[in-house]
């Protein structure tokens, strides 16, 4: 189900909606639910692909087979929303920036979509309100963990899927994954933090650095390695619930379904 989450935004005076895609369970509901956050595109210079709704239907029936409902919301300039796609780019917009001067505001321009949806669905009756997961692949798993930050008794837990927000061979990523990281330490929940061998984007010692900053800044959480099939990319691992199926389970056992 494709549904528009108002926002408090306007472009030409006219308010701005943010395209969601909702993959629901059998049963009349309130249901426990994953709010999970897209990505980028890759460099960020192409953008032809912006405009391409982003879901996993394999993590949605991973999901729904437990009972639990799962949102896509595609942030402004994405998928079918409306706005401008506008988190951290260089001035000309010819790709994604590392430096913190465009990075870091485009994550807060993105944290900002988040809390529109998360707003959106703490009114909706279907949502039940006691077992919320917030979760993300690449972006959206930083995202994830600072919403949660942000809101530390509104979550039962995070799952983030080989989080960043700058791809780690940019000449400033330490200025700013680190940073990012160590603002989700404020969410005392349990955290899970999945990456994978041969990932192009985040390696797993880049990740760990990200992971070790958030720990000695107060957080909690598991950090998982997983060992990538052979010729797999191993950022691009969402559709592969064999691979990380079992720590999920582990998850959900620890919020309590």
């Amino acid at each position: 189900m494709t549904e528009r989450v108002p926002t408090g935004a306007f472009d030409n005076g006219e308010q701005i909606t943010l395209e969601m895609v909702t993959f629901k369970p059998d049963g009349p509901g309130p249901f426990p639910t994953l709010m999970f956050n897209h990505g980028s595109t890759g460099v960020g210079n192409d953008p032809s692909v912006f405009t391409s709704t982003v879901t996993s239907p394999a993590l949605a029936k991973h999901f729904n087979d437990r009972g639990w409902m799962v949102v896509f919301p595609q942030r402004r300039g994405r998928g079918k929303s409306g706005g401008l796609y506008d988190e951290g780019f260089e001035p000309d917009r010819s790709q994604y920036s590392d430096d913190p001067q465009y990075a870091l505001p485009g994550f807060e321009h993105a944290l900002v979509d988040v809390g529109w949806v998360v707003e959106h669905l703490l009114a909706r009756d279907d949502v039940d309100r006691e077992h919320l997961l917030i979760g993300g692949h690449s972006r959206g798993g930083f995202l994830a963990l600072a919403f949660a930050a942000s809101h530390p008794n509104l979550f039962r837990g995070v799952l983030n899927f080989v989080g960043g927000w700058v791809d780690e061979h940019g000449p400033a990523s330490e200025m700013v994954n680190p940073v990012i990281a160590r603002r989700g330490a404020n969410f005392q929940g349990p955290s899970v933090w999945l990456y994978a061998q041969n990932d192009p984007f985040y390696s797993v010692a880049h990740s760990r650095k990200n992971f070790n900053a958030f720990i000695v800044a107060g957080g909690k959480g598991l950090f998982h390695v997983l060992d990538t099939p052979p010729g797999q990319d191993g950022h691009h691992i969402l559709s592969l619930t064999g691979l990380w199926g079992p720590v999920v389970e582990d998850l959900l056992e620890r919020v309590g379904k």
